[in-house]
């Protein structure tokens, strides 16, 4: 997801709630029972190593169980809460706003929430594996992959199209199971759109960071028809196959209007118990 370091804009937002950073520093003792976001704060440092590094599947089924049983409250939510009873946006581009759980050089914790219609635009995660909890509420979730993913960070001027492959077209309700995108696969570069009030949470290791080459870049997609003459569609259509779709891809700056709103977590802490 798009982070403060890639140019968004750090506001205080009313409307969402007012929180101080959730961390605290304690001796490392024996804990009784662990919240669910303490058991996500303990999995994520222990899978994310450092730069570069991508879970193994193992590590992958560990994460996604957390996080397919968090609920909203685990992290401070209710869908009672003024700002997910909103039956319409307001007037104007309605603004996302993001809260920080937790960040450190290897992996960060994060809260986007969505009013209706609001839209966080099409952008890549390079380098970066992201696990993304919808908690409250339904979205439209648009992502790609390249096709040819050799140097896809770097590589291509801005203006060039490149194709990517489509890997996901569809609306998600929570409570769902979590998606995890890959640098290279998973549908790395996505785009959300609130349907209705919505809270997402994110996992993201490591973190963006311009000055690691992590910056965020920002594509608007235009339809690709492989065929003209359908003769590739009808052979997989008998095939009993899903014929795959694609869509070109262009960089683009950062839209003007997918400026972020930005506020303090206020919901349960995470105690650091490293030592």
């Amino acid at each position: 997801m798009v982070a403060t370091e890639n140019g968004v804009v750090e506001r205080r937002r009313e409307g969402v709630g007012r929180v101080r950073r959730g961390i605290e520093k304690k001796k490392c003792k024996k804990m009784k029972k662990r919240s669910s976001l303490q058991r996500l704060f303990v999995a994520c440092r222990d899978v994310f190593k450092g730069l570069g590094t991508v879970p193994q599947p193992i590590d992958v089924t560990k994460l996604c169980h957390i996080l397919d049983n968090m609920r909203p409250e685990d992290v401070g939510l209710s869908k009672d809460i003024p700002f997910f009873k909103a039956k319409r946006a307001a007037q104007g581009i309605p603004k996302v706003t993001c809260a920080t759980v937790y960040k450190c050089e290897e992996f960060s914790l994060c809260i986007f929430f969505l009013p209706p219609r609001a839209v966080i635009p099409l952008h890549n995660h390079p380098g970066m594996t992201v696990f993304s909890k919808l908690l409250l509420g339904s979205m439209h979730i648009k992502s790609y992959d390249w096709v040819d993913p050799v140097g896809s960070d770097s590589s291509s001027p801005p203006s060039k199209l490149r194709l990517a492959r489509l890997k996901a077209d569809s609306v998600f309700t929570a409570p769902c199971n979590t998606s995890v995108l890959y640098p290279t696969s998973g549908g790395n570069i996505h785009a959300f759109t609130a349907i209705t009030p919505c809270a997402v949470l994110d996992v993201l290791g490591p973190p963006y960071s311009k000055k690691d080459g992590r910056d965020c870049s920002y594509y608007k997609d235009s339809p690709y028809t492989p065929f003209s003459n359908g003769e590739a569609r009808t052979r997989k259509e008998e095939d009993g196959e899903e014929e795959e779709r694609y869509g070109w891809l262009e960089e683009v700056e950062m839209p003007e209007d997918s400026k972020m709103d930005w506020t303090e977590y206020l919901g349960p802490q995470i105690i650091d118990t490293s030592c």
